[in-house]
């Protein structure tokens, strides 16, 4: 069975009682293993505030959760990111070649990558969310966009989203 990655959101496990539609659709279809991106940046969440989180990660939590990550995994895996847990997604890809595919959902801070990693990725944005790379950045990486119409930053806790996310990668199972 396929092995795949789950990396959360900003918030880790205490505020994603939506990944439950992810892992529900997916488990049997993948061997799944899920991961607190707080818990693998070592990010100090005492101040439990958005600000806080995301200066850690900023402030190199993103690194350490990449060390992290690439310290636990080592054979061949696809990745599903949530927003902050794309980028680390992204970062690890670059160093591990056995990451074979990323998913990754609303995930911002790639607007900010210049190295593309190899393997096959797949980009998914809210249609209002205003930190989404702009379009020159996408041509840039040789990479197409799914844009989710009337939906912003937060469209992965949509179980609607979710739904139809899983059935794709569903879908894709037997190309990656």
């Amino acid at each position: 069975m396929s092995r795949l990655i789950i990396l959360s959101d900003l918030w880790g496990k205490k505020k994603s009682h939506w990944i439950d539609f992810y892992i529900k659709e997916l488990k049997d279809h993948f061997d799944i293993t899920y991961y607190d991106c707080c818990e693998l940046g070592n990010v100090d969440t005492s101040t439990y505030t958005e600000e806080n989180i995301h200066k850690q990660f900023v402030n190199g939590r993103i690194s350490t959760a990449v060390q992290n990550l690439l310290r636990l995994q080592k054979s061949k895996i696809h990745i599903l990111a949530f927003s902050v847990g794309g980028v680390i997604a992204w970062k690890s890809a670059i160093e591990n070649p056995n990451i074979c595919t990323i998913f990754s959902v609303s995930s911002t801070r790639l607007r900010y990558e210049t190295t593309k990693p190899k393997g096959k990725i797949q980009l998914y944005f809210g249609q209002n969310d205003i930190y989404k790379p702009e379009e020159k950045w996408f041509t840039k990486m040789d990479l197409d966009i799914n844009i989710e119409d009337n939906t912003g930053h937060l469209v992965y806790t949509d179980p609607r989203f979710a739904k139809k996310l899983c059935d794709q990668i569903i879908m894709q199972k037997g190309e990656i």
